[in-house]
């Protein structure tokens, strides 16, 4: 099993930034990517962005050049910095982990963090 601590999030304004950190542990080997989706109330969960084990990076249409993702190999550890934050990024966050197996894959998903754009 993979376990993660997902911290950061909480509230901001529109136009403010926050920063999202997960950090994986476990069974952490064969991770192939490690990414944040999120879900708005009453929508379906949605990529934000993803980031491979190469530094390949992956991002919704909705974030690109607001939101940067990153990670940390030897941590295990990914980040989302969120800059020019709109009222439609108000969500549950979830940090996700892929690990590549010998048939197929299997994600892995942390608990959540909420974040509120408000003015």
């Amino acid at each position: 099993q993979v376990q993660f601590v997902e911290s950061g999030g909480g509230l901001a304004q529109p136009g403010g930034s926050l920063s999202l950190s997960c950090a994986a542990s476990g069974s952490v080997y064969n991770i192939g990517s490690m990414g944040w989706y999120r879900q708005a109330p009453g929508k379906q969960r949605e990529l934000v962005a993803t980031i491979t084990s190469d530094g390949t990076t992956n991002y919704a249409d909705s974030v690109k050049g607001r939101f940067t993702i990153s990670g940390d190999n030897a941590k295990n550890t990914v980040y989302l910095q969120m800059n020019n934050l709109k009222p439609e990024d108000t969500a549950d966050y979830y940090c996700n982990a892929v690990r590549l197996m010998a048939r197929g894959s299997r994600a892995y998903w942390g608990q959540g963090t909420q974040v509120t754009v408000s003015s």
